[in-house]
């Protein structure tokens, strides 16, 4: 299959920012009384929005305030300043670029968070202009394919031609749902948990130019 357009999630995909994100989690369900492990933080709560976080967390005791998955935000952006771009992605969209493949950003995370995580690298976040989608602004979240479907259809792409790349689960089946080869980002460990909803696991993102064949 030759890949007309590449859909990117945007935390830990473009931007490094789930060890800070997981950090801030594990240490506020710990001050709620609810020690949580990192391990289990990913497992169970990275990928969604943060209204999902909070209805897991509730469903599994952990006493929330009422309203705070909407009064959290500030406090999160305050510790997504700065946070690096994941090594390999400019070469990876030069690439894009030199073979003539669009690209474009599907996330579960508002604008204005992305705003702040890929606000802090100026030229990056101008090769994305116009091409960042939000589950937030879309009113459809991951794991539903519309938030996939959408950007596919603004990009004038059709959704088998395009390619996702996620670092969730849900991201994953929403791929998968959408009928997109997706790439499942693990630089850490063996992507199961992401191969198992139908990705083939990718553990450098430098490597995904030589994936698609380019």
């Amino acid at each position: 299959m030759t890949v007309k357009c590449v859909i990117f999630d945007c935390d830990g995909v473009l931007v490094d920012s789930e060890p800070p994100l997981l950090d801030f989690l594990c240490d506020e369900f710990a001050a709620l009384g609810h020690p949580v492990s990192l391990a289990e933080l990913e497992a169970k709560y990275i990928g969604g929005t943060m209204k999902t976080v909070a209805e897991r967390a509730r469903a599994a005791g952990v006493p929330l305030p009422d309203n705070w998955e909407v009064d959290v935000y500030p406090r999160i952006y305050e510790i997504l300043e700065g946070v690096p771009l994941v090594a390999g992605i400019e070469a990876t969209l030069d690439a894009l670029d030199a073979a003539g493949i669009p690209y474009c950003v599907g996330s579960n995370g508002p604008m204005e968070k992305m705003a702040v995580t890929l606000g802090g690298h100026p030229a990056f976040h101008a090769r994305l202009e116009g091409r960042i989608h939000s589950a937030h602004t879309h009113g459809v979240a991951k794991p539903d394919p519309g938030l996939f479907l959408i950007a596919a259809e603004q990009m004038g792409v059709a959704p088998e031609d395009c390619a996702v790349v996620d670092d969730s689960p849900s991201g994953c089946i929403a791929a998968r749902l959408a009928g997109m080869r997706c790439f499942g980002f693990d630089p850490h460990g063996d992507g199961a948990r992401l191969v198992a909803e139908g990705a083939e696991h990718l553990d450098d993102m430098s490597h995904l130019p030589a994936r698609l064949g380019l």
